[in-house]
């Protein structure tokens, strides 16, 4: 387990070094939430967007393919399309994820390079995550870091994070397990199946070990506690998209996000 303190005074000291703007949840479709990463990143990169927490909102299951991932390696396709479970590909490396509205808590920092100046890459995970492992902590939660980007605990991985880079900025995404539809995810991804494919990178299969079942909390108040943890640490305050980056970002969606040609980038 880590230490019993996540965060330093000088890790305090490089989030507290910026003003920090939120994005409260929106329910959005899986595309347009891969595209608004690429476009917030973009822009807090570009100066033209203070960095900024986004809560994300889904409106409908999907399986979240890392970057680099193979398309028949990780689903059944046919089965996600049997079952109504759209097929994505975020610009972060990684895992696979199978994503249900109300059963995931999903959150991107999007923040200047600056910040993780003099920092290894697996130092990075580390610290965009540690308020995260004491908010879980302040629950109840007995919750610990795990490299290179795993929050876990002794009932098993609650969660996993991903990064991307872009233009003088940092991407920082992590989805936390509330609750698990087992049946449903083994049907769409091949978790634990014999892998159909050598190509791209392959998700490790780990116990997950949903939040649900470690507390009685709602999933709301679990989300709420995490942004007023992070407000107290580091100030927060309430933003909403500009009308131009909804705009790319539905852009993105339906040109790139939504084309074959990215969703299938490793077939």
């Amino acid at each position: 387990m880590a230490d019993a303190s996540s965060m330093t005074a000088e890790d305090s000291a490089r989030w507290k070094a910026f003003r920090w703007k939120l994005l409260p949840a929106v329910v959005r479709t899986p595309l347009l939430n891969m595209a608004l990463d690429e476009v917030l990143v973009e822009r807090v990169g570009a100066g033209k967007r203070l960095p900024t927490l986004r809560i994300w909102g889904w409106s409908a299951p999907c399986v979240v393919l890392g970057r680099f991932q193979s398309v028949r390696n990780e689903v059944d396709e046919e089965a996600s399309a049997r079952r109504g479970v759209e097929i994505v590909r975020r610009i972060s490396g990684g895992g696979a994820m199978f994503i249900e509205p109300g059963g995931a808590i999903t959150w991107s920092l999007y923040a200047p390079e600056s910040m993780t100046a003099r920092m290894t890459f697996a130092e990075s995970y580390r610290f965009f995550d540690a308020w995260v492992v004491d908010a879980l902590r302040e629950l109840g939660i007995d919750a610990w870091y795990a490299p290179l980007n795993d929050i876990t605990s002794a009932a098993g991985k609650i969660g996993g994070a991903a990064q991307a880079r872009r233009g003088g900025a940092v991407l920082h995404h992590t989805t936390m397990a509330y609750d698990m539809n087992l049946p449903l995810l083994l049907e769409v991804l091949r978790t634990g199946k014999e892998k159909l494919s050598d190509k791209g990178v392959t998700s490790a299969d780990k116990r997950v070990a949903p939040l649900r079942q470690q507390t009685n909390l709602p999933r709301e108040t679990i989300i709420d506690h995490l942004v007023e943890q992070f407000r107290r640490r580091f100030g927060l305050e309430e933003d909403a998209l500009h009308s131009d980056e909804m705009a790319e970002a539905e852009e993105r969606a339906r040109e790139r996000f939504g084309s074959r040609a990215w969703t299938h980038y490793l077939p």
